[in-house]
């Protein structure tokens, strides 16, 4: 079974910054893109960043500049530094897999559980 498990989230102040780490377990031979989305109060889940397994990266427009995804593919871990905070960076962030390749077959769409991110003003 494959799990994925966000940890890092918290509360911050304006201006701050914070490091979410997302791990995959279970008996994965690789993961194809992996990638961060956040879901905010009465919002639908929306794109943060993602990066291919090349280390191929994509960013939403408003964190560009102030958010760095990165991933190690032998841990099969991945990571967002994000920095200079808003008050509208407040969410729980959701960690995903597209395709993770494991020993009984490929599992598309997978997620954690998510993690609080919030930010004071």
């Amino acid at each position: 079974q494959v799990q994925l498990v966000e940890s890092g989230g918290g509360l911050v102040q304006a201006g701050g910054s914070l490091r979410l780490s997302c791990a995959a377990s279970g008996s994965i031979f690789s993961i194809d893109t992996m990638g961060w989305y956040r879901q905010a109060p009465g919002e639908g889940r929306k794109l943060v960043a993602t990066i291919t397994r090349s280390g191929s990266t994509n960013y939403a427009d408003s964190v560009k500049g102030r958010f760095t995804i990165s991933r190690d593919n032998a841990k099969n871990t991945i990571n967002l530094q994000m920095n200079s905070l808003k008050p509208e960076d407040t969410a729980v962030y959701y960690c995903n897999a597209d395709r993770i390749v494991t020993i009984s077959g490929p599992r598309f769409g997978s997620w954690g559980p998510g993690t609080q991110v919030t930010v004071s003003s």
